[in-house]
């Protein structure tokens, strides 16, 4: 993340066909996140390689009016989803796009969105790192680019200078990642909300697999979700939560999963975890009260539970987003 007092600069390079989705979700998303003052925290600019129109899968051209000298030395590159042939075809890359690749600075932050990803692969960029996709895409990318480590079943991933999102509205999924990291959730949460869209989507890119619709038999798990996330302080069992939902173990685990991509106590632990976070980025409650309000009970299951997610324990992760924020 840039330190200086200027906004940090978001080039988004359309390679033609793009899709105009998600050409535009980063203009979208990242216009939301604001500092303490009002001040945008992020200059997003949509740019072309040659300066020209930019044409979409649907029929249409965007014409970018960035900055000509905007896309060479961005802060955070983002390539979103985008048709071209030679990338998910055949891994090949044009010479100008690899050559532009290539010589982008090292403390450039590069991003894919949906099929963006087989731009990022045939530049070599992936190669040994984890990275996603749009599932529908998996098995072919797997066949073209079998050096990256791809995770066909999340949302995104983020590998540090270099990450990915699935298909399509999953570009919103890493973008309030990427504010989150950045400067917070509240920032985060702000963005959302201007935008109209959840902070967080739990479960992976599994729950949109096209798969036959579950039969017609009541209004789901959502009513039990919302139950619990009132309850995340309480030690329930999943015999228990079961029977909220009017169903048997079996067949609530199997109706959760198939609505949210994870099982009832992954996703509870998720939103104790979800809660840690917000507590310690929001407050200064000691780590133990912390742990206690969000459900994990004791500070070294909070410990625990924060560096196997996240890879950092609840004071560096206090001292890094209260910073940010």
């Amino acid at each position: 993340m840039d330190t200086s007092n200027r906004p940090h600069r978001i080039a988004v390079l359309g390679i033609p066909d793009v899709i105009g989705f998600d050409l535009t979700i980063p203009s979208q998303i990242f216009a939301g996140a604001l500092g303490s003052d009002g001040q945008a925290l992020y200059d997003v600019q949509v740019c072309s390689l040659d300066g020209g129109p930019i044409r979409t899968t649907k029929g249409f051209s965007i014409l970018p009016q960035a900055d000509p000298g905007f896309r060479t030395a961005p802060d955070t590159l983002i390539i979103p989803g985008t048709h071209v042939t030679g990338p998910r075809t055949d891994g090949s890359l044009d010479p100008k796009l690899a050559a532009y690749l290539t010589d982008l600075p090292a403390t450039t932050r590069i991003m894919s969105i949906c099929t963006g990803a087989f731009v990022l692969a045939a530049a070599g960029l992936l190669d040994g790192r984890p990275a996603t996709t749009h599932w529908q895409h998996a098995r072919r990318f797997q066949r073209l680019y079998p050096r990256v480590e791809l995770h066909p079943d999340v949302l995104f991933v983020d590998d540090g200078d270099v990450l990915s999102s699935a298909g399509v509205a999953a570009g919103i999924d890493l973008c309030l990642h990427v504010i989150r990291r950045d400067h917070g959730s509240e920032v985060a949460n702000h963005a959302a909300r201007s935008s109209v869209v959840p902070p967080w989507r739990d479960g992976g890119q599994s729950q949109y697999i096209e798969r036959p619709l579950p039969e017609p038999t009541g209004v789901g798990t959502a009513p039990t979700r919302a139950w619990l996330l009132e309850r995340l302080t309480d030690a329930l069992t999943l015999d228990e939560v079961a029977a909220h939902a009017g169903m048997s173990v079996r067949t609530f685990t199997r109706r959760f999963r198939d609505e949210t991509g994870t099982s009832p106590l992954d996703w509870l632990l998720r939103q104790r975890i979800e809660r840690a976070r917000h507590l310690l980025e929001s407050t200064d409650l000691p780590i133990e009260v912390v742990a206690q309000q969000s459900g994990l009970n004791t500070a070294a299951s909070l410990r625990k539970h924060l560096r196997l997610r996240l890879g950092t324990g609840p004071a560096a992760y206090r001292r890094t987003f209260r910073r940010g924020a």
